[in-house]
């Protein structure tokens, strides 16, 4: 009588391990082997091929009897197929069953460097993990930070570039700017933009460039102009299309650029 009233409980129980192994099981699935796994081989019946090696930064492994073998890239079922595929072609084997065990994980792990709370390597906890979710990982965009991170990885064995705006995508509520990212993906915080200002102003220094700031909005970052000083007298030495350095004499309502250094003369009366 107990037992029966404690099997639906039991049932439960089982069916929650069952899907839990099912998922681990599926997420191997679907991971793919990359510089730093470390990974045993198995082959049925031929005790002499099992092998435990770490796959080197070019995603290879060297495997007995058929030599160098690319595995980085491919999941554990592609693995391996490619290992059973080398055995049976070159002849040492002619059924082969060969069973990829992944021991380390260490390829499915992203950098995040620059001006964040927390640099460092930190594990893909899911297959969908975005460049603002990894940022937020490693602690947030410290100060003095950008809003922009820069992702670098390899797509399609080719070399990906994106640059991001969180705060402009968190802003602007476009999350299809957040780029999901892969294992050996190094995500890389600079320094905000600055900007620099000096003469007849209470504060002068660099500041950072925020977003749609004005000239006159910089002017009072800089504390404002002295007694001294003179709206007139104020001019922007900006850096051109072509790299060289020009003087201009700009509105208050123009924006701010990165670098510009603003200065503010003496007022001639």
């Amino acid at each position: 009588m107990v037992f029966k009233k404690l099997l639906p409980a039991l049932l439960l129980v089982l069916a929650a391990v069952f899907a839990s192994l099912a998922q681990a099981q599926d997420k191997q699935a679907e991971y793919q082997l990359g510089p730093g796994d470390n990974i045993r081989v198995l082959v049925f019946q031929n005790p002499d091929l099992t092998l435990e090696t770490r796959i080197s930064e070019s995603g290879t492994i060297s495997y007995p009897l058929v030599g160098t073998l690319k595995l980085g890239g491919l999941t554990v079922a592609l693995a391996e197929q490619v290992i059973t595929g080398a055995l049976k072609n070159g002849g040492f084997i002619r059924q082969p069953l060969v069973n990829v065990i992944l021991l380390v994980s260490r390829g499915n792990q992203v950098s995040v460097l620059g001006l964040v709370n927390r640099p460092g390597r930190y594990p893909l906890e899911t297959f969908t993990t975005k460049v603002s979710e990894m940022v937020a990982i490693a602690g947030g965009i410290a100060t003095g930070g950008h809003d922009v991170a820069i992702l670098t990885g390899t797509r399609d064995g080719k070399p990906f570039r994106r640059e991001v705006d969180i705060a402009g995508m968190l802003l602007n509520s476009n999350s299809q700017e957040d780029v999901v990212v892969t294992g050996g993906d190094v995500i890389y915080v600079h320094r905000a933009p600055t900007f620099y200002i000096y003469g007849e102003v209470q504060r002068p220094g660099s500041y950072r460039v925020e977003r749609g700031m004005t000239i006159r909005q910089a002017l009072v970052q800089g504390g404002g102009l002295t007694p001294r000083g003179t709206e007139r007298g104020l001019s922007v030495r900006r850096r051109n299309a072509e790299g060289a350095i020009e003087t201009i004499s700009p509105n208050l309502n123009d924006p701010v650029l990165p670098d510009d250094v603003l200065q503010v003369r003496e007022s001639l009366f």
